[in-house]
Order: C-alpha cells, then sequence, then structure tokens
C-alpha cells in the first residue's frame, strides 16, 4: 500500500474502536504527516461537497418559516426520512468500528448490531407515533407538553446540548484530520474548512439539505459495502458456511470466534453495554427530531420501517466483511506493520479489505465516504444543537410573548454560528487528546437522561416536574461521574492504574437510578402544580393516540 493510504488509514482508525460508541471518538493522536495528494479521494471528496453545497442553496429557497428550518415543512417523503435515520447509524464509525470488532472479537461483537437493531421496534411501537402526535421540533416539546415548561426544558436541554457537543468534538477531530492528511492543510485551517461546511449546511438549508446530505451518504455507503460484501461472498462461491470455516482457520483463536465469551465478561459489562446502546439511541435529540419531519405519525412509524430495513441489510453486510476480513487481512503482510500490528489498529480492517478487493480506487471512494458521513452527523448534531437553543430555551423558556418565525430562525442561524465556533475551538483543544470517552459519554447521557425523561412523560400519568427535572439530574450527574471514575479516562485520560468504577459504561447503574428518581419523587410531589400536571395527562394521552387535543385543534 501507498504511503497516503496508510495515512488515510491511520486518521480513519481515530474513528472507530472496538464498539460503535466508542467509534464515533476514537483516539487520534501524535502529528499528522502532510503526504502527496490522494487525486482519486479528493475528486470524490469534491463532487460530494459541491452536489451537497448545490443541495443547500436549493434547499435555502425552500426554507421560509421555522417550520421549514426545524422540519423541512413535515414535506418530507418517509423513504426519505427513514434513509437519512439509517444514514446517522450506517456511519464510518458504524462501519470500521463494529466491523473491526468482529474481526477482533468474533461473536461477542454481535451484541453491538443487535444492540442497536434492538431498539428501533420499541420506537417503532412505543415512542414514533406519541413523539409525532405530541412535540413540533424537538423531544423536548414532549417531555414540556403537562409540565412547568422553565425547568424541564432547562434539564432536558442541558442533556441535549451535552450529547450534541461531546458527539461534535469526536467529529471534528476526525474530519480535520483527514482532511489536514488529504489535502496537506495545517489542522486549524482543516478544523475551520469543516466547520465552515456544517455552518452552510445548517444555516442556510435547514433540515431539507441535512436530510438530503444524510440520505446521500447512507446510499453511498451501502454501495460501498454490497460491493465488498459481494466480493467476499464471490471468493467463497456465495457460501457463508464457507466464510465462517475459513475465518475460524485464519483467526488465531479458531472456533472461540463463533461462541461468546472472548470480550464480554460479567453480567453487569453485558447488560450495561446493552442498556447504552439501545436506550441511548433512543434519547438522541438528532434522531428523535426526525420524526417531525413527515406529515403525520402513519409516515413516523413508516420513516422507522424504512431506517430499520436498511440497518438490517447493513449489519448483515458488517458481519460479512467481520469475518471476511479475517481470511484476507489477518495473514496478508500488506496490512502489518513490522510488528505484526494491523495498519491503523484492527478496526482498519474494513478499507483494508476495500483495497484487497477494489484497489485504489475503490479505497479513495470509501475514504471518501468516509468523510461525508462525518460532515453528515456533524450537520445533524448541529441543527439539533441549534434547535434546542433557538426553540427550545431562547423561544419557549426565556423570552416573554410570542416569537415571530423569521425572530426564532435569526437564533438559530446565530446558534448555528456559536455552535461552529465552539466546534472549532473544541476540535483545536483536543487535537491530540484521546476522545474516545467523550463519544460514550454522549450516549450514556442520551440513556440515563433524555430517555427515562421521556418515556416516563408520554406513559406515566405520576409523572411530575419535580420528579422529572430529579431524575434528570441524577442520570446526568451519574453518567458524567461514572465514565470519569471509569478505565476511560481515570485510567486512559488521567493515568491512573486502577478505575474506581471498574466498567466502561455507566448505563447499568446511572439509567435505572434516573428512572427510580424520577418516580420517587414524583410521588413525594403533593403541590398542587403536581396535581395540575398529573390531571393534565387525560389531555396529552388523546393528542398522544390522535394528533389532536381534547379542545379539537390540531397539533399545528
Amino acid at each position: 500500500m501507498s504511503k497516503l493510504n496508510k495515512g488515510v488509514i491511520g486518521i480513519l482508525a481515530g474513528l472507530s474502536l472496538p464498539n460503535m460508541t466508542l467509534a464515533a471518538g476514537g483516539a487520534i493522536e501524535g502529528a499528522v504527516e502532510k503526504q502527496p495528494l490522494n487525486i482519486t479521494a479528493i475528486i470524490m471528496f469534491l463532487i460530494f461537497v459541491g452536489a451537497t453545497l448545490g443541495i443547500t442553496w436549493w434547499a435555502a429557497r425552500q426554507t421560509k418559516t421555522k417550520d421549514d428550518f426545524y422540519a423541512a415543512g413535515g414535506g418530507i417523503k418517509p423513504w426519505q426520512n427513514g434513509t437519512a435515520i439509517a444514514g446517522d447509524f450506517m456511519s464510518a464509525a458504524t462501519f470500521l468500528g463494529i466491523t473491526g470488532a468482529i474481526y477482533g472479537l468474533g461473536f461477542d461483537a454481535l451484541v453491538l448490531a443487535v444492540g442497536v437493531m434492538a431498539a428501533w421496534p420499541v420506537i417503532l411501537f412505543l415512542i414514533a407515533e406519541r413523539l409525532r402526535n405530541l412535540g413540533s421540533f424537538t423531544f423536548i416539546d414532549v417531555v414540556s407538553y403537562r409540565l412547568e415548561k422553565k425547568p424541564i426544558r432547562i434539564i432536558s436541554a442541558i442533556g441535549s446540548l451535552s450529547v450534541v457537543i461531546f458527539y461534535l468534538i469526536a467529529q471534528m477531530v476526525g474530519a480535520g484530520k483527514l482532511i489536514q492528511l488529504l489535502f496537506g492543510l495545517d489542522y486549524v485551517y482543516a478544523v475551520i474548512l469543516v466547520s465552515f461546511l456544517m455552518i452552510c449546511y445548517v444555516s442556510f438549508g435547514g433540515m431539507l439539505a441535512t436530510t438530503w446530505v444524510q440520505l446521500i451518504k447512507a446510499i453511498l455507503l451501502l454501495i460501498g459495502g454490497t460491493f465488498i460484501a459481494f466480493m467476499v461472498m464471490k471468493n467463497f462461491n456465495f457460501s457463508f458456511e464457507a466464510v465462517l470455516t475459513s475465518a475460524t482457520e485464519a483467526h488465531p483463536k479458531g472456533n472461540a470466534i463463533l461462541a461468546p465469551g472472548l470480550w464480554l465478561q460479567g453480567p453487569v459489562a453485558i447488560i450495561s453495554i446493552a442498556l447504552t446502546m439501545m436506550f441511548g439511541i433512543m434519547g438522541l435529540p438528532h434522531i428523535l427530531m426526525r420524526f417531525f419531519t413527515v406529515k403525520d405519525a402513519k409516515d413516523a412509524r413508516k420513516s422507522v420501517f424504512v431506517a430499520t430495513t436498511l440497518m438490517g441489510y447493513f449489519y448483515i453486510l458488517i458481519i460479512i466483511i467481520g469475518y471476511g476480513a479475517m481470511t484476507f487481512v489477518m495473514n496478508n503482510p500488506d496490512y502489518h506493520d513490522a510488528a505484526g500490528k494491523v495498519l491503523g489498529g484492527g478496526n482498519m480492517v474494513a478499507l483494508h479489505l476495500t483495497h484487497y478487493m477494489g484497489g485504489n480506487l475503490m479505497l479513495g471512494f470509501m475514504s471518501a465516504v468516509a468523510f461525508a458521513t462525518i460532515l453528515a452527523v456533524v450537520a445533524g448534531l448541529t441543527l439539533a444543537g441549534a434547535a434546542t437553543i433557538a426553540h427550545d430555551l431562547y423561544a419557549k423558556t426565556y423570552k416573554t410573548g410570542p416569537t415571530s418565525s423569521a425572530e426564532e430562525i435569526k437564533v438559530s442561524r446565530i446558534a448555528t454560528f456559536v455552535l461552529g465556533g465552539i466546534s472549532v475551538v473544541l476540535g483545536i483543544a483536543f487535537e491530540h487528546q484521546n476522545v474516545a470517552f467523550v463519544a460514550s459519554l454522549a450516549l450514556a447521557i442520551a440513556a440515563s437522561v433524555n430517555f427515562p425523561v421521556l418515556i416516563m412523560s408520554m406513559y406515566w400519568r405520576g409523572m411530575t416536574t419535580k420528579g422529572a427535572v430529579v431524575g434528570g439530574a441524577v442520570g446526568l450527574v451519574l453518567s458524567i461521574g461514572l465514565i470519569i471514575l471509569g478505565p476511560g479516562v481515570w485510567v486512559a485520560v488521567m493515568g491512573n492504574a486502577e478505575p474506581i468504577y471498574p466498567h466502561v459504561y455507566p448505563t447499568f447503574y446511572s439509567m435505572p437510578l434516573a428512572f427510580i428518581a424520577i418516580w420517587v419523587f414524583s410521588l413525594l410531589d403533593k403541590s398542587q402544580q403536581a396535581e395540575k400536571e398529573i390531571a393534565r395527562f387525560d389531555e396529552q394521552y388523546v393528542r398522544s393516540e390522535t394528533g389532536i387535543g381534547i379542545s379539537g385543534a390540531s397539533k399545528h
């Protein structure tokens, strides 16, 4: 392989560790040498950027109101929305991270894919319809429907912005390093370039542009993944049994890769990662925001069905690629250094396999797609953050009196620029840091703060503002605190010998305790305000089932 291709793989390694939650923000450390230009990757990158900027220009002409800006006017078709939702998970992180985990750990790594897939039936049957009927632009609209607006919006906004910012840090560092490598730019200018593109997509095109950026990159990743998996199967006469047999012969663990036990040890670790994967997804603000982009609850359910179908297919591809790489990468000296270690780390096996099956042209294509996925995720996160600031905090919490659509869009665009500036500053500050824990913290917060408050607000009559605020605060403090005390920060970042909390994920404790705190403090709340909030549950229930309030007024 060329020096540049090895460099690309090394940078993308920073976006993938042996699980999806860590994958979005892996270790990216040390200086990146300026390399000869990767012409293939750069041409494909420029084509993608040019096409998406064209889409943004088109979308900007369609974006007139805050409904257009936040939710594309509710005019996104279910297949488009479902593909965009799937695009949030069919990322470079997933493609590289889960494939690498299968390559190294075999069967145990499948819990990562299963955890993601297990979330979607729950979203389909418990969340999608009620969320669409109760909210307007963000999930915070839903949790504040019958509760005291200011405190619940503040705690929910803190949880949402924490998720957004932590994910932004990881993505900006990875994107900046990749641009630095491909174009030979200094890292600071590379991060500024990424931030500029992100601001263009969000501030001008809003949800419509963000949706199409996600949709296009999802299709590109599906094409690339399909090609690689097809070539693997072709080499084994389309027999998956032959793929597995060859993998066990090549892997040093042999038949053990087909059985559990190589990675996950102990019930707490297993349950905690499952809870993080499954329920963290249900609390991600940029995912929940997508249910407001379709016209009604029926289309929201269709979106989930499309997303589930595409992700199911994608995870089948990943399994084939992961086990196939054991044959073609594990003992191939072209993809190992002098010490016998895989170039860029074990999580780069998908790109090594891409190079083996498709040469430099396919590697350039997948490198450009990897960057495209980063841009798409960054745009979605920024839009969710801007909506939280402008809609939930400014218009609904601190502003006295009505806020015009133009004023709210203006604040959203200002928030986009602010988030862009924050992402640049933090991206530069974290350039040489291991930021793996940042991404895992994001999902842990989503599972421990956003999800408990959201699901209890929709399904438990007895929840009060006091219970929701205390429960959200408990989940927030525990999720952050336990990760800091765990091996991802206490040992890897702070350099201590042993972690105080022994597990990477805090969700085994933080999420149940958040639910318990919501329940206990709601029951203890005997105020008149609490009685009013409980009484309003019937009105909320009618609207959550029909989209129409007791008065007969529709949501919009």
